[in-house]
């Protein structure tokens, strides 16, 4: 005879269990949280010209340094133009440059680390050159990367992307020498398999994991350095609306309009967490070691 759950949370438990997540799966608060932030901040920037009350390039000399109104919601700046458009609408440059700097650095780091990992030859040489990139400061070699090829949205991803490679070059390489001496891909060369077959399909395979926690990281720091550059006056044109040039054209008004640098320096700060605590929890559900201390 089948037993009536007497306890008043049974029912309950019967029916959730169905829907439980995986233990590996589940994430905490914070990065719930991080999460619903990076999607609003992203939302609100890829609609921005949907929304927003005002063309954030259109100057008005008669409403130049408002305070907040129901007009400008967060004021305007010293050429009158609505801070609110201008935030909302800069967070489209920045995260543009962000992900494309991740996507390119993952995918030119990935095909580069492969190469070195795999071919004992040309590791050596490969290395080298990542090992010189790496002794630049990363923030001075996209200075010189700027100045070389113009202020555009282009010349940046650019100068953030090629002191990013030989991170991502190294953690390829690592993941490749380590699988490389795995029985499976052993097999597989003894069986005859072609160069490209074993590199693409037993090889590339091990690298997604971490290259995802390493874009994530990526992703960040580019649009960190992007405002570094704007703010330095060595990133983007200043017709173009991002946080960092928004927050370089405030900086000579902070005293008397705060709001200049502390609303685009919110929306900053504020991405850049969630990205980060993103990508801490994909490691930690990705990397198998973690998993093992959680046991």
């Amino acid at each position: 005879m089948t037993q009536i759950p007497t306890s008043r949370h049974s029912a309950f438990q019967v029916v959730t269990g169905f829907f439980s997540v995986p233990k590996a799966m589940r994430i905490g608060v914070g990065p719930t949280i991080a999460a619903v932030i990076l999607v609003v901040i992203v939302l609100a920037a890829v609609l921005a010209p949907y929304y927003v009350p005002f063309n954030p390039l259109e100057m008005n000399a008669m409403s130049r340094l408002k305070p907040p109104s129901e007009a400008h919601l967060l004021g305007t700046d010293p050429y009158g133009r609505d801070i609110f458009s201008r935030v909302m609408t800069g967070g489209r440059v920045s995260l543009l440059i962000g992900i494309g700097a991740a996507v390119v650095s993952v995918a030119v780091g990935l095909l580069i680390g492969l190469v070195a990992g795999y071919f004992r030859l040309a590791d050596s040489i490969i290395m080298r050159i990542m090992d010189s990139l790496m002794a630049i400061p990363a923030i001075l070699l996209a200075i010189a990367l700027v100045a070389l090829n113009g202020p555009s949205v282009t010349s940046v991803i650019i100068a953030i992307t090629v002191p990013e490679v030989p991170r991502v070059v190294r953690l390829v390489r690592s993941v490749v020498l380590t699988a490389r001496e795995e029985p499976y891909v052993e097999a597989a060369i003894a069986l005859g398999s072609s160069m490209p077959k074993v590199l693409l399909q037993h090889l590339m395979p091990n690298t997604f994991a971490p290259l995802i926690v390493q874009g994530t990281y990526i992703c960040a720091s580019a649009i960190l350095i992007e405002a570094i550059l704007s703010f330095l006056g060595a990133g983007v044109s200043t017709e173009i609306p991002t946080w960092g040039n928004i927050m370089a054209e405030g900086r000579s008004y902070f005293q008397i309009k705060p709001g200049l640098i502390f609303w685009p320096g919110l929306m900053l700060s504020l991405c850049i967490l969630a990205i980060n605590l993103l990508g801490d929890t994909a490691r930690d559900i990705l990397d198998p070691r973690m998993k093992k201390r959680e046991v």
